[in-house]
């Protein structure tokens, strides 16, 4: 049986949550499973640590560079965090999903505004929460040993940025990582089938003689 193809535009997959509620292992997971969903690449001044590598890391470049890009609007969203710049460019994004590809994106709930104001039509978001904020703690907890203080300031942020949950177009609560990532998984496949993406459908079904 043949499966037919139809030209599809491609959208913006976005996981935001706080520190230790899973999102790094749901957007590994996804990458995975999905050879046609790629992450974006972000550019930032941040010098180059060992081991990165220049365009699959971060695309690392100066201050002045960097200010005449956010002038000439050439991010879809921008943040400056601990004096070093960072930022999504917009034409490697814009490219991808015109050629049908998909973008996963790691940003908080400010980037996530940006790009929702930049590209709207192309947003999927999701914001990811834990099943409670004792397992929260008991997370961050196992995975870093941070200090005590380490701790309790990651567990106020993401208070903060989980007061942001109603802003995003899904919510999943990450009790267990592989429910998780399937639920993501039919996100994906849900917004993939959206008509208005399926740019290619108005023709095939023109080609079936059905009229409009």
């Amino acid at each position: 049986m043949t499966t037919t193809l139809i030209k599809r535009r491609g959208l913006m997959l976005v996981l935001s949550s706080p520190s230790g509620a899973g999102k790094s292992t749901i957007s590994r997971a996804m990458l995975d499973r999905h050879p046609d969903l790629t992450m974006s690449v972000s550019a930032t001044t941040r010098p180059m640590r060992p081991g990165e590598v220049d365009g699959e890391h971060y695309h690392f470049i100066d201050q002045p560079r960097f200010d005449d890009m956010v002038v000439g609007r050439e991010f879809l969203e921008h943040a400056t965090v601990f004096e070093n710049s960072y930022g999504t460019p917009r034409q490697p994004v814009m490219d991808a999903l015109n050629a049908g590809q998909d973008v996963l994106f790691d940003v908080d709930w400010q980037g996530t505004q940006q790009i929702r104001a930049n590209a709207l039509e192309d947003l999927v978001s999701i914001f990811i929460l834990p099943p409670s904020l004792d397992e929260l703690e008991r997370r961050l907890r196992t995975r870093a040993q941070d200090p005590e203080d380490v701790v309790q300031r990651r567990m106020a942020k993401a208070t903060s940025e989980m007061s942001h949950w109603a802003e995003y177009d899904y919510t999943i609560v990450n009790d267990e990582i592989s429910t998780s990532v399937s639920k993501v998984d039919a996100i994906l496949a849900s917004e993939r089938l959206k008509r208005a993406r399926q740019v290619g459908l108005t023709d095939f079904v023109r080609d079936l003689g059905v009229g409009q």
